[in-house]
């Protein structure tokens, strides 16, 4: 199931989405996607091929330094490492937040369900009333969790550094939580969920 989001940018910490255009589609026959020719590197295409990769859909919190919660949508999350206990994700330089960010002790992945839909595109349009919708608990250092997500990652900031046009966020577990639920998914520019193959 394809959920248009409506020309929102999901992706507020990651370049990878792009809406797809007609010669990524290829083929729908037999013979599958069309191959294409490696070439030259350019922004579109690198846009392009990266939103071709599926990600989950995040939103990330803190409290900024007057005690007021920043969340925003994100799909650039990752696992870093489980020994230490060690996640990642990414935040565009350019972006409001990033002062809160850079300054806050934690911060929460707040890994989005399938039913959370509204909840993203809400933390992807910048708002003084993000937080008015869904159900938010401080976690660790004041981090806001969100309930009914599919995880939930509590994380003392390890380090941040900057990377290109963003800054590399990893933070430490401290604290995890979620449910069994089904997870909402992006991929190519549109919300998605998952289904058992045929």
């Amino acid at each position: 199931m394809v959920h248009r989001p409506l020309g929102v940018d999901v992706t507020a910490s990651d370049p990878r989405s792009a809406a797809p255009q007609d010669d990524d589609l290829g083929d729908a026959g037999s013979r599958g996607p069309a191959e294409r020719e490696p070439r030259e590197l350019g922004a579109d295409d690198l846009r392009r091929a990266l939103g071709r990769f599926v990600t989950g859909v995040t939103i990330v919190t803190c409290l900024d330094g007057r005690g007021a919660r920043v969340g925003l949508t994100a799909n650039s999350f990752n696992a870093l490492s489980l020994d230490p206990p060690l996640v990642l994700w990414s935040l565009r330089v350019s972006s409001a937040s990033i002062e809160a960010f850079t300054a806050a002790s934690h911060f929460a992945v707040n890994v989005l369900s399938a039913g959370q839909i509204g909840l993203s595109r809400r933390f992807a349009r910048p708002s003084s009333a993000k937080f008015d919708e869904g159900e938010w608990t401080d976690g660790q250092g004041g981090a806001p969790s969100l309930a009914g997500c599919v995880a939930v990652f509590e994380c003392r900031r390890h380090s941040h550094h900057p990377a290109g046009d963003h800054v590399l966020f990893i933070g430490e577990v401290e604290r995890i939580g979620g449910s069994a639920a089904t997870p909402l998914v992006y991929h190519e520019g549109h919300y998605r969920t998952l289904r058992e193959p045929d």
